[in-house]
């Protein structure tokens, strides 16, 4: 495996986790000043509950720890490119830089589909930066779902 970021390992041991658990397996981190906040992967099965995507799970427990659901200054890693629902939570909490691993052209909502950040409603947009782990994380969802077929 090539050296990665610290905090995209992370994410991406919370997608392996997220595999076990039979979720679609997809991590997220958040840190600010080289303070991990938060760390949390997919449980939209276990809690029966279609937002309980991994950045909704982090930008919910960053908040909490820091008291405001504001997370200015604060980065995100996920392991695959947020879906609109998720760019547009990343867009409220006002999250300074997006990195994420694989893309996702099916999906995704920040460079494929709505491409959330770049729509005139968009009130704060993070700077993006795709393909951190790239080939990793991609392999972590391909091995996920051939299990299943």
């Amino acid at each position: 495996m090539a050296e990665t970021n610290p905090y995209m390992e992370r994410a991406l041991q919370e997608a392996r986790a997220a595999a076990a658990r039979g979720e679609v397996p997809v991590g997220a981190v958040i840190v600010r000043d080289g303070t991990l906040l938060a760390a949390a992967g997919n449980r939209t099965r276990e809690l029966k509950d279609i937002t309980a995507h991994a950045e909704v799970l982090a930008i919910r427990a960053a908040a909490e720890t820091t008291g405001d659901e504001r997370l200015e200054g604060a980065d995100l890693y996920v392991t695959l490119e947020p879906c609109t629902l998720c760019a547009a939570a990343i867009s409220f909490a006002r999250i300074r830089r997006l990195y994420y691993g694989a893309e996702d052209p099916k999906g995704g909502g920040v460079d494929h589909g709505a491409r959330f950040y770049r729509q005139p409603t968009c009130h704060h947009a993070p700077d993006v930066y795709s393909g951190i782990a790239e080939r990793e994380a991609a392999e972590i969802l391909r091995a996920f779902f051939a299990e299943r077929r």
